[in-house]
């Protein structure tokens, strides 16, 4: 292990089925690593992580929760925690409560995208198992900078939808069997071994051609400024405000003027998932207005008011026949969620 800052980075992302990705990843790595490993993990927000005494278990790295504004060394691994996105600036790890992309704190292209700013071709990015597309546009912007695309083959991850989408997406230089990226990792790493690290480039405007950073986009522009890129006539599924189009690369990517960001099957899953909610909302109108709709025709009931309680009657009739067929079409087994 070196306490000296590393040659190069490696970047892994990963979702549904990554603890175990990871462990055989990080697990076949050296310990006289001359690059640093920075990892996400979409975890719940809610508790702490293990990941990094799992990770110290299974290789001979030493792994950690970064601090904020902590020296980035050779030889170490960090794991971002729950709840943080884990930024890259040149030569330190910044954590950031920005808004989610893709629908996760931590995400995995806010890593990825900053550590290509910051270290360009020197940048290893690797997407592992998970469901939908976090990581692609990550991806892109490593490509874009010069850095190596790795991603584990989508026909062996116990969850395809990551990887699969960063093939179809981006110019991958290696889809590997998972048994097989750790010593690719090595070989690529040691390119960089006998050169001094790089220098700071992150501000060459030869740099540019995807979104800047993460962390200044979100914190130095004002919550008066929109986001750049064009308008595209969708909405957050979070916020409800517009959403404006970029593109990382080649890649489509959708960001409101708050900072939640979201590739293309990420947004087509939130707002299935928001359609859905404000179905649920719906039919609990519905069945309220019906309800209070029998309790006013209770207390029309005769007298001069009979004309009053039909009316109310058919309320509540016309209230649970709509509710009912809200009703059915939640109930679908194709569902509206858009999966996970």
């Amino acid at each position: 292990m070196s306490d000296g800052p590393p040659t190069a980075l490696v970047v892994l992302g990963a979702s549904a089925g990554g603890v175990q990705a990871l462990c055989e990843v990080v697990g076949g790595l050296p310990r006289d690593l001359s690059a640093a490993v920075l990892a996400v993990l979409h975890v719940s927000p809610y508790g702490r992580s293990a990941m990094p005494s799992i990770l110290q278990r299974r290789g001979s790295l030493p792994a950690a929760h970064p601090k904020d504004g902590e020296p980035i060394l050779a030889g170490r691994v960090y794991m971002a925690p729950p709840d943080l996105h884990m930024v890259v600036e040149p030569g330190v790890v910044r954590l950031s409560r920005a808004a989610s992309e893709n629908g996760f704190r931590p995400a995995v292209d806010v890593l990825f995208r900053s550590a290509a700013r910051s270290y360009r071709e020197r940048v290893v990015g690797v997407v592992l198992t998970g469901n939908l597309d976090d990581g692609t546009a990550g991806l892109a912007a490593v490509k874009l900078h010069g850095g190596v695309a790795v991603v584990q083959d989508p026909a062996e991850a116990d969850y395809p939808g990551m990887p699969a989408s960063a093939v179809r997406n981006v110019d991958i230089d290696y889809v590997l069997p998972l048994a097989e990226i750790a010593g690719v990792l090595v070989r690529l790493c040691g390119r960089w071994a006998a050169e001094p690290p790089p220098a700071d480039q992150s501000d060459d405007p030869a740099a540019g051609g995807g979104e800047p950073a993460v962390m200044k986009e979100q914190l130095e522009r004002g919550a008066d400024r929109e986001p750049g890129g064009s308008p595209s006539g969708f909405t957050c599924p979070l916020c409800h405000g517009s959403l404006s189009h970029t593109a990382e690369g080649s890649y489509e990517h959708f960001r409101c003027r708050t900072g939640h960001a979201f590739a293309p099957e990420s947004l087509f899953a939130m707002q299935s998932k928001a359609t859905e909610a404000a179905l649920w909302e719906a039919l609990r109108a519905l069945e309220e207005n019906g309800a209070l709709s029998v309790r006013l025709a209770r207390q029309a009931h005769g007298g001069r008011h009979a004309a009053d309680e039909e009316r109310y009657r058919q309320r509540q009739r016309a209230a649970e026949r709509h509710a009912e067929q809200l009703r059915r079409i939640l109930m679908q087994p194709d569902g509206l969620s858009g999966g996970a």
